[in-house]
């Protein structure tokens, strides 16, 4: 049986390739000139990047932070460690590096709320002192809870980004980018309680022991019109905003269209004209809501497939039916692609595992890959698989095996030492026989004396 080495290398490329984003270079991508310094368009259903603009360099997030502070709290509910209804005591640790500039809830010591409230106050209006509060529920400390979430960061393929508190507080080493954010979003949205409190417009907290009752409304303005009007986008199901003199007026943001599901990242953006408009405009809502629409207007699941025509042959040894087979792409791809894009751009590679191989060649069997790409960007693979079976000629493989067992290094040693010590022992046999064989005369001298002893 023939080995192929090359097949151990294409495997471990593919799986390389795997553990990257799936896009760098979108097919078709429009320059749609938008207000901010990094974007992403992210298809939230299969992980394929639709939208591409400096996705994956370092930015800093601001309060966007709050959704992994979230998502580790939703697990941690998951996990049975909380639930909901847990009662959370805020403790000394409340206001750790929070300042002025950042808004709050004003818990106070010793103030008790559950879970499912501190969650609603987190990602509402982006209270800090309750973002504190849930990290020391989950992990003790808020210290451990950093810990956590990157070591949370690093599990979803984050491959950008550090956080040194639970809240988005501006530091030098709590960064991420548009891409990672998305793969956070990403992640929380397969909680339905996310899900519930994010797109909720306006919350009031009851009143507790230490605090009057507190009305709160949403800081994403497509699913509230508390502090900016014109921006409500219907498809929205998920949002959360962050701001800070550094990383500007931000926005991550997921809408659903039937089936589809996509989630945009805005970061560094702010204040615009818009010709036409008499006031500015909020760069973040804007341009997410102009990215999610781009993305339902112009893109599309589609199909790939290339298995209807043999593309290659591969010769074949060891048999009388046939000297080759025809070789043929087997299954499809799926991804999502630009409504206007024509298949036929579509490049394919053809990669056979050996340009030869020995009968028998079942029908089906997978003799090579092909590679369909777009701009040297990679779709995906398909097998090649033989068209037709092709059957062994038992006398043509048993006459190889006599051949190949006579070829054989060790054999012919071993033929070589035996042939030597049978020609030794031949040589020994002649002459021990010649030693042994009489003198003709003295033969002659015995045979013919015939006188009689004295």
């Amino acid at each position: 049986m023939k080995k192929y080495p090359f097949l151990s290398l294409i495997l471990l490329f593919t799986l390389s390739m795997s553990l990257l984003p799936v896009s760098a270079v979108v097919p078709g991508q429009e320059d749609l000139d938008l207000f901010c310094t990094h974007a992403v368009l992210l298809d939230a259903n299969h992980g394929e990047i639709l939208y591409d603009m400096k996705a994956t360099e370092k930015a800093y997030p601001a309060s966007i932070t709050k959704i992994m502070t979230a998502l580790l709290v939703l697990e941690a509910i998951e996990y049975g460690q909380l639930s909901l209804d847990t009662p959370i005591t805020a403790g000394e640790t409340r206001m750790q590096g929070v300042t002025q500039s950042y808004v709050n809830a004003n818990l106070k010591l010793g103030e008790v709320l559950t879970v499912e409230e501190l969650l609603y106050l987190t990602l509402i209006p982006s209270y800090a002192d309750a973002c504190n509060v849930l990290a020391v529920a989950v992990d003790g400390t808020i210290e451990d809870f950093v810990d956590h979430m990157n070591r949370k960061a690093s599990e979803l393929g984050c491959q950008n980004t550090h956080f040194t508190n639970p809240v988005g507080i501006h530091n030098e080493n709590h960064y991420s980018t548009a891409y990672d954010l998305a793969l956070i979003l990403k992640a929380a949205l397969e909680y339905d309680t996310y899900l519930e409190i994010s797109k909720v417009p306006k919350y009031t907290l009851h009143a507790t022991d230490m605090s009057g009752p507190r009305e709160m409304y949403n800081t994403n303005a497509l699913v509230s019109t508390w502090r900016y009007s014109g921006y409500i986008y219907e498809k929205c199901i998920a949002g959360k905003t962050g701001n800070t003199d550094e990383a500007g007026r931000c926005l991550a943001a997921a809408a659903e269209d039937g089936d589809e599901v996509l989630i945009s990242v805005i970061l560094g953006s702010g204040p615009m004209e818009v010709p036409g408009d008499t006031e500015l405009r909020q760069g973040q809502f804007r341009e997410s809501k102009r990215l999610l629409e781009y993305g339902f207007n112009n893109f599309q699941r589609v199909t790939i497939t290339k298995d209807s025509e043999p593309v290659e042959t591969v010769k074949v040894t060891m048999s009388r039916q046939a000297d080759e087979v025809n070789v043929k792409p087997q299954g499809s791809i799926t991804r999502t692609l630009p409504k206007s894009m024509d298949l036929n751009d579509i490049e394919t590679k053809i990669t056979l595992y050996a340009k030869e191989v020995e009968a028998p060649v079942k029908a089906g069997q997978v003799m090579g890959i092909m590679t369909l790409s777009y701009n040297g960007e990679v779709y995906g693979q398909l097998d090649l698989v033989a068209v037709t079976s092709v059957e062994r000629s038992e006398l043509l493989y048993k006459k190889q095996q006599f051949f190949e067992f006579f070829q054989n290094e060790g054999v012919r040693i071993i033929l070589a030492v035996v042939l030597f010590l049978a020609a030794i022992v031949v040589l020994k046999l002649t002459f021990f026989r010649r030693k042994r064989r009489p003198k003709a005369g003295a033969a002659a001298r015995r045979g013919n004396y015939k006188g009689t002893r004295m």
